[in-house]
């Protein structure tokens, strides 16, 4: 009999449901304070998960909820480059 592995699971900072670790985009600040898109979940530094859609991140900058969670203000450059590649992600 095969054990059933525990799927990790995670909150999206924008919609603020839990889902699946896998299904969700890691935004890492690193620690020289640069905050960008990790797709592959391998960066060092500080993270928040998002949905895989720009309407998370759009609801997450409204709310500041990812600058709450860096404790640091994020440029409109870094949100604009995170929404390209959130949508070139999806």
């Amino acid at each position: 009999m095969q054990k059933e592995r525990k799927i990790p699971m995670r909150m999206c900072t924008g919609c603020g449901e839990m889902k699946p670790k896998r299904e969700l985009v890691r935004i890492v600040k690193s620690p020289e304070g640069e905050i960008s898109v990790d797709l592959v979940g391998k960066k060092p530094g500080r993270g928040a998960y998002i949905c895989r859609s720009t309407e998370c991140l759009q609801a997450a900058r409204k709310a500041r909820r990812l600058e709450k969670t860096f404790s640091s203000k994020i440029e409109d450059e870094v949100w604009a480059a995170m929404e390209e590649e959130l949508s070139s992600a999806e």
